[in-house]
């Protein structure tokens, strides 16, 4: 019964010995002569300026997570359209179409309620009848 599994550790060990064997190789290879121009920090060819504990806006989070819905919707609509061809063929291909249809509505109105909203823009409009920006800076008044 473990002779089955024989293959796996085998592969599993060749595996771990050529990744040990290269990181060693390269760590006797390679050259060791730091400077400070080496050890600083780089990131993506841009030198860093800052602290990477800033507060960014959160437009950010709101436009990653409607394109990782949109990015979502091809994954599910391309398998989705290859099927419906099969089916089609065969002459059963109303049912599909229309869930890929509904699925495809309910992805428009989600997409109409973020753009009424104005979550895709990337610089909000303020309002001059906001209640919030008539109160004072030191906050609201209490017992009047």
């Amino acid at each position: 019964m473990y002779a089955e599994f024989a293959a796996v550790l085998v592969f599993l060990t060749l595996g771990t010995a050529f990744v040990v064997a290269n990181l060693l190789l390269g760590w006797l290879v390679r050259p060791r002569k730091p400077s400070p121009e080496k050890n600083r920090v780089y990131e993506c060819g841009e030198p860093t300026v800052g602290s990477a504990w800033i507060r960014y806006n959160s437009r950010f989070y709101t436009v990653a997570l409607v394109y990782l819905l949109f990015d979502v919707e091809v994954v599910i609509l391309v398998p989705a359209a290859l099927v419906l061809r099969e089916l089609a063929g065969e002459g059963n291909g109303w049912g599909p179409l229309i869930a890929i249809l509904v699925f495809l509505l309910v992805l428009t109105l989600g997409l109409a309620y973020e753009w009424f909203y104005g979550n895709l823009n990337w610089i909000r409009r303020v309002d001059k009848e906001d209640p919030a920006e008539e109160t004072p800076r030191g906050g609201p008044t209490v017992g009047n």
